[in-house]
């Protein structure tokens, strides 16, 4: 009994045993059975790892001027030609001709290596941040590619920051215009006018001899008055929330002809497309800007505005017949770009010496911002 209880108690420790040695260590995965594969989180993470861009660049030239200096050894070493110890002046040729074509052949593969770097440059430097700029692609150059998308990932995060900063702060702006026109309007403009009916009561019962001086005084307050309804305005174009684009274009261009005496000739289509509240007042502002440069610099005679919608884009283009050369974009240019970005839009200007300004504003539709942006 006691010989079948130590064999039956040595038969349990060799099974223990056998179990013990077919559990996987720790670190090692396991495949569906149970049994390990030999693949650990340090395995894994050196499959999946990537060389560093400085890394492959040097993997690659390192291999392309191996493969160069092995052909031409293994040229050597095969083709019967042979070099004395003093080289013979007919050995000099033969030489030469080698290590150009070494250089050569050294040459091609580091220029195809180096040709994503020169690509890379050239888009830096073409880089617009006022505009939307072009990507670089990955056109088999697998060493590179780290860089590649990290350059690309860079210029999507400085457009989508732009986008963003550029949105905030034209909202605070039109909310700060809003507030200073509210306050014109009901704070100053009530007083100018309380101060008006005020003097032309003082006006009528006033003497003669002082009637002429109050009534100029009086005149002086009514074009004051007008004056802080014409900047109300211009901060907040009611009109736009009230009738719409098109009447808020044409009242802005005869408030544009009557103070600067210049006539804007204007072509709007009465079939416009619907568009976002965004769009209209980008559309407004950067009419109501270029109107105000053609005032303070153009020495225009004759202005044209037109709105169209034109293959599926709504096209602002405002031009005059003044003396043009717009050669550097001050603070309103830049305003404008900003705000035409804003809403997906393109802003172009054509202004050659002597031959006027031209103003062009494309606005894509809706469906067109959407297709863009997929």
């Amino acid at each position: 009994m006691r010989t079948d209880r130590r064999a039956e108690e040595r038969g349990r420790g060799s099974a223990e045993g056998a179990v013990a040695v077919t559990r996987p260590a720790a670190g090692e995965g396991a495949g569906p059975s149970g049994a390990p594969t030999g693949t650990g989180p340090r395995q894994i993470r050196r499959r999946g790892a990537r060389l560093s861009p400085a890394q492959a660049l040097f993997r690659r030239l390192f291999l392309s001027n191996g493969l160069v200096f092995t052909a031409g050894t293994l040229v050597l070493a095969v083709s019967p030609v042979t070099v004395s110890a003093p080289v013979l002046p007919a050995e000099v040729p033969v030489l030469i001709v080698g290590l150009g074509v070494i250089l050569a052949v050294n040459a091609i593969l580091l220029r195809k290596s180096l040709a994503p770097l020169e690509a890379l440059t050239a888009l830096m430097r073409r880089v617009d941040l006022m505009g939307s700029s072009a990507r670089l692609t990955d056109r088999g150059n697998g060493d590179l590619a780290d860089l590649i998308e990290s350059f690309n990932a860079m210029l999507d995060r400085l457009e989508a920051e732009r986008s963003f900063s550029t949105a905030h702060v034209l909202a605070a702006q039109e909310a700060e215009r809003q507030r200073i026109a509210q306050e014109l309007h009901d704070e100053i403009g009530q007083t100018l006018t309380v101060a008006l009916l005020e003097l032309k009561r003082v006006v009528d019962r006033a003497p003669r001899n002082l009637r002429e001086e109050l009534q100029a005084v009086q005149e002086t307050v009514r074009s004051s008055l007008d004056e802080v309804r014409q900047v109300a305005r211009r901060l907040r174009p009611g009109v736009l929330e009230d009738l719409g684009l098109l009447s808020a274009l044409s009242a802005l261009a005869a408030e544009f002809s009557r103070a600067s005496g210049v006539p804007v000739e204007r072509r709007c289509d009465p079939d416009l497309p619907e568009l976002s509240s965004e769009a209209e007042l980008v559309i407004y502002r950067i009419a109501q800007e270029s109107l105000t440069n053609i005032s303070r610099h153009a020495k225009a005679s004759r202005v044209w505005l037109t709105l169209t919608a034109e293959r599926g884009m709504v096209r602002l283009r405002i031009t005059d017949d003044g003396r043009g050369g717009v050669d550097r974009e001050g603070a309103g240019i830049r305003g404008m770009r900003e705000r035409a970005l804003l809403i997906g839009a393109r802003l172009s200007i054509d202004s050659p010496p002597g031959e006027g300004t031209e103003v062009l504003l494309e606005v894509p539709l809706a469906g067109r911002t959407a297709e863009r942006g997929g």
